[in-house]
């Protein structure tokens, strides 16, 4: 295991955070949303890296190596990163790095180039009908200090911070209107938990088409019969206040993230579980969210952190533009978005 390389010096971290490479405001706790790559901002990539390694082995995964970076951070058109920026205390909350389906290269054998390649297999239908609208999803992360209750605000947001990323980017390129991911889940949680939460997953948002699937993977360590003695309920409410009842009887709780993913929308697909073993070990679930399904409250709470960056975009070249010309400015970004997925939903029926 390699020691960890020292905090970037915060002068050259601030020096990257240009204007341009500026996404918005966030909704809540008054940070800032930035995206770049490292071709143009290596001590920011750098500082990433950095603080992705130091999570992780909190987390009971992670590289091994000094800094965590590797070849989809660094290849010729690279993976560009999403950050959260704390102004006041002048460090980065969080993060992940991401790719858009438009930018994915296909290997010698037709599978697409991306960071979870040698974890899953993608169906052919996913890299003609979806890849072209899916931005992937990795290496999310919120640094070590602002997952405390005890950092307030910026750490009770962290999460909703890096969703408010999400949206921005999503709604930035109105062709994308799937996230693609994978849930990390250490071996720090328990087996019983682990597969009790695999179980609820299969159960309640399958992949019917098998439109990706696992190259290695996890399988269930205890009999699906008796885990589905406690996932009893057929509705979905009701079955996970018994799986989050059930975990908790571990002395643990759902992975934060998991939890997110899960009640984001009633459409999610989750794709299996791989062992990743370049992270210790730890497990990865993939799974697809169609982000104009997300559920209302979630996709508004945070749209409107982008909605209101770009209409204070709109009036300083258009001082005297009116509340109804505000409101046209949106519905018609929201029409472009409707088109897209009008014409994907013709096209895969």
């Amino acid at each position: 295991m390699e020691t960890i390389i020292p905090p970037v010096d915060v002068n050259l971290l601030i020096e990257e955070l240009t204007p341009e490479r500026k996404l918005c405001n966030t909704n809540k706790a008054g940070n800032e949303l930035y995206v770049f790559d490292g071709r143009t901002a290596p001590n920011l990539l750098r500082e990433v890296g950095r603080l992705r390694e130091e999570c992780f082995r909190a987390e009971g995964g992670c590289s091994g190596k000094s800094c965590d970076l590797d070849e989809f951070d660094t290849m010729e058109v690279p993976y560009r990163q999403m950050i959260v920026w704390d102004p006041d205390a002048k460090a980065i909350l969080g993060g992940y790095r991401f790719i858009l389906g438009p930018d994915v290269k296909l290997d010698e054998n037709g599978q697409p180039v991306l960071a979870t390649s040698h974890l899953f297999r993608f169906s052919d239908r996913f890299i003609r009908d979806y890849l072209p609208h899916t931005m992937e999803l990795g290496r999310s992360f919120v640094a070590p200090e602002y997952q405390s209750s005890k950092a307030g605000a910026k750490a009770i947001y962290s999460l909703d911070n890096l969703w408010d990323g999400i949206a921005a980017i999503t709604l930035s390129h109105p062709g994308i209107i799937f996230l693609f991911g994978k849930m990390t889940i250490y071996n720090s949680l328990p087996i019983g938990a682990r597969d009790l939460i695999f179980r609820f997953m299969d159960k309640h948002f399958p992949d019917k088409d098998e439109l990706v699937r696992p190259i290695d993977p996890v399988l269930l360590s205890n009999d699906p019969h008796l885990l589905d003695l406690i996932l009893k309920d057929e509705e979905y409410k009701a079955d996970y206040r018994n799986l989050k009842s059930a975990v908790r009887s571990f002395g643990c709780n759902i992975p934060p993230l998991v939890n997110s993913y899960m009640n984001t929308s009633s459409t999610v697909k989750v794709f299996g579980t791989a062992r990743c073993y370049d992270l210790c070990d730890a497990v990865e679930t993939a799974i697809l969210v169609c982000f104009d399904e997300m559920y209302e409250d979630k996709r508004e709470r945070h749209v409107q952190a982008f909605h209101r960056d770009k209409l204070e975009k709109v009036r300083s070249r258009f001082p005297n533009l009116d509340s109804i010309q505000e409101m046209r400015i949106i519905q018609r970004m929201e029409e472009v978005r409707q088109k897209v997925m009008d014409r994907f939903r013709k096209k895969t029926s």
